[in-house]
């Protein structure tokens, strides 16, 4: 299922990937707060979470490679050419959500505006059209226009804020949650 666009490829993530991918996170861990983690993880902690992403099936990763420079190795940032990844997980441990999923896209810094994280979603939905997911949601830390942005243009709505659910970096964060209906009517 690799998806080219110009210099873009998407594939499924797999091990090889996993320094850049786990350099990549640490950032957003590090520098932002996207993400609600607060301590960055070594390539070994990140192995079980690849391998809950397999090739098929509701649960995936995909990264998005610039292919113009493909045998980049990672060096300074650590995530040499990888622009971004994109993974749907379950939303809740329990038997009856499992058709619903929560995505979360990452997109290199140097990335933003390229329309990496357009590709990466388009990607992943096309990925999930043939599988049982109904709805599809994603949690988006507020502040963050180009996030919403991208949200909207896939169709998500809003459902409704926690606010101040997070600490991190000395203050409370809202997070505002998102859903797209992705499958049939049962």
């Amino acid at each position: 299922m690799p998806h080219k666009h110009a210099e873009v490829q998407v594939r499924p993530g797999t091990e090889a990937d996993l320094g850049a991918l786990t350099a990549l996170y640490n950032h957003y861990i590090l520098e932002t707060a996207i993400t609600f983690d607060t301590t960055a993880f070594t390539e070994e902690q990140r192995i079980p979470w690849l391998r809950s992403h397999p090739e098929d099936g509701r649960h995936r990763l995909l990264v998005a490679r610039d292919v113009r420079n493909e045998d980049a190795r990672p060096e300074g940032d650590g995530w040499g050419n990888l622009l971004g990844y994109v993974t749907s997980s379950p939303l809740r441990p329990k038997a009856a959500y499992d058709t619903s999923v929560e995505v979360s896209v990452y997109c290199a810094p140097e990335a933003a505006g390229r329309g990496i994280g357009t590709l990466l979603y388009k990607s992943l939905f096309e990925a999930l059209a043939d599988e049982d997911v109904h709805r599809v949601y994603a949690g988006i830390t507020q502040p963050n226009e180009a996030s919403t942005r991208l949200h909207d243009r896939f169709d998500f709505r809003p459902i409704g804020t926690y606010h101040e659910a997070g600490r991190k970096f000395g203050r409370y964060w809202d997070i505002t949650w998102y859903e797209k209906r992705l499958g049939l009517e049962v």
